[in-house]
Formats: structure tokens, sequence, C-alpha cells
């Protein structure tokens, strides 16, 4: 009755990676209860804000189910997407997102970045209300109660060490095996499309649609200039690049943005800079954080120079 629980505690600080790698395969087995999609979508929230942790590893709810609801949101509404095992009902998350859609008069195409924010907040809210009663305890449960630490009054989870280090090193792998075990899943109890077409849609799920509001921010640091060779650009050939590509931090963080011209964007592609460019990034982050309004912000509340420096090697 794990996913019950409304307080975990850890069992085991130290892991070794043999161990922890047999905890996932059990999730991704038929040995685990998989009646939903949430424990797959939990495991994609938790590596989508691996670098949002602060310097004790602990996550914010709110970060951590903001992820969830985008996700949720694209796949339920956006995509169409029944997310129990169960062809005629719907998972409690699931009818939470019908709801709000049927409220609002929301179309499908809308994406969740195109929600308002008051919106966004609504569903987040209602969302993490209802993971804190049989989410937050299934994964734990299912990982020994080792995974993290997790207290539902103070909607806060904090990381193993050795899970986190774990997380971060095989980021891609875990990444690719739970995009493909949650199209498996949905393959079974929908009728769109094989499980590479579902694949696809899991693998996007979690992009955004427009990076412009971070442009807005930005633009003022480059005076019009890219980053990367310093020529000129004008805003209709601007890209908001990801420094560190988003094949590996799966997440739009403003520290981790660049504004780049359509040539160097291209050329980067999914590869990283050469380390002048990172001396670069940290200066210009530490140029941001002595703004105020952008100091307040999630994702540069937990930034470092030196999380950018171990992201990067």
């Amino acid at each position: 009755m794990s996913h019950k629980l409304q307080v975990g505690e850890m069992k085991a600080a130290y892991l070794t990676d043999k161990e922890i790698w047999s905890h996932f395969n059990y999730i991704f087995s038929s040995k685990s209860k998989n009646s939903t999609t949430y424990k797959f979508v939990l495991i994609k929230s938790i590596l989508e804000n691996l670098y949002n942790v602060n310097e004790k590893l602990e996550l914010n709810y709110s970060v951590l189910f903001s992820s969830f609801s985008k996700i949720y949101w694209n796949l339920v509404i956006h995509h169409n997407l029944n997310q129990i095992n169960m062809t005629d009902k719907r998972a409690e998350v699931q009818r939470i997102l019908m709801d709000v859609q049927k409220k609002h008069q929301i179309p499908q195409t809308l994406v969740f970045d195109k929600l308002s924010n008051e919106l966004q907040i609504e569903i987040i809210s209602k969302i993490t209300k209802r993971c804190k009663i049989n989410v937050m305890g299934a994964l734990y449960g299912d990982t020994s109660c080792t995974i993290y630490d997790f207290d539902n009054s103070k909607e806060q989870l904090r990381l193993n060490s050795t899970f986190y280090s774990f997380m971060q090193r095989f980021q891609r792998v875990l990444n690719y095996l739970t995009n493909y075990h949650l199209a498996l899943f949905l393959e079974k109890f929908n009728e769109k499309g094989d499980t590479t077409n579902l694949l696809l849609k899991v693998e996007n799920v979690s992009k955004r649609s427009s990076l412009d509001q971070f442009y807005q921010v930005l633009s003022s640091f480059y005076n019009g200039k890219c980053f990367y060779c310093g020529k000129s650009i004008k805003k209709e050939s601007a890209h908001v690049d990801h420094f560190i590509p988003w094949s590996f931090v799966q997440a739009d963080q403003l520290w981790n943005l660049v504004i780049a011209c359509s040539a160097c964007n291209l050329s980067k592609s999914d590869k990283l800079a050469t380390k002048l460019f990172l001396e670069s990034v940290i200066e210009r982050n530490d140029n941001l954080i002595t703004i105020p309004e952008l100091r307040k912000r999630e994702d540069m509340k937990v930034y470092t120079s030196k999380k950018m420096q171990d992201l990067y090697y």
C-alpha cells in the first residue's frame, strides 16, 4: 500500500549502479503494477527537472507537477490518448484534464504552453492534489523506498544522491526507455497508430511550442548579435538555442538558452559548443542573476556555475 503513503523516508542511502538498474528494470517490467501511465510520466518529469533541484537535491511539487501536467495535457487533450489499461474508462488525471477542457471550451489543437498562465496554474494545482494520493508513493514503493524522500504536506521530494548521480549519467538512456515503455503502454489501449508513431509523439510531448518568451528576456543581453559568431541578426532570423542540447537537458531553462543566428544554430545542431562559449554563457548567467526579477525565476533560483560546468563536462 505504498501508493497511499503521505510521507516516505529513504530506506537506503547508497546503492550501486547494478542495484539502481534493477529497480528501473522492475518498473519497466510486467512485475510492476502499471494500470495507468502515471509512473512513466513521473519518471519523465523527474528527468526533466534534474537540474531544478537545490543543493540538498530537493524538488518542489510545483515544479515537478508543472512538467507532469504539461506532458499529460499534451498526451490526453492534444493527442487524445487514453492513459489507463481499460478502454472504456479514464484515469483520474485524464478525467480532470478532460473536465477542464470541457469547462473552458478549449480546442484539442491547443498544447499546454498555449494555455493562459491562470489556466496552467489551475491545472497544475488540481493535478498535484490528485497525484499526492497515489502517484508519489507508487514509484517510491517500486524502488523499495530508495529513490527519494517525499512529504505531501510540504509538497517536496528529496532525491537519493546515488539515484541522482545515476540519472544524470544515464539520462538519455532512461529517457529513451521511459518513452519506449510509455509508447508500448499507449499502443495497447489506444487505436491511434503503432509504437513508432506513438514514440514520436511521446518524445516530443515536452517540447515547448515557442521560445518567444525567452527571446524577449535574452534579446537585451546581445544587442541584436549572435551569441556564437557575434554577427548582427534581425529578430525574424534569430533562434533561441539550447546551449547544452535539448536532447540532454529536456527542459527550457533560462540559464541554458542563448540567441543564435540561423547558420550557427544549424551548424551546432545537437552538438556541444566549444569550451570558449562555456565561459561566455557562465559570465552571461552571472549577469542575469544580478537582476532581481530574473533571480526570482524558478529556473534561476537553483542555477550555479558549477551546475553548468558539470553538465558541460
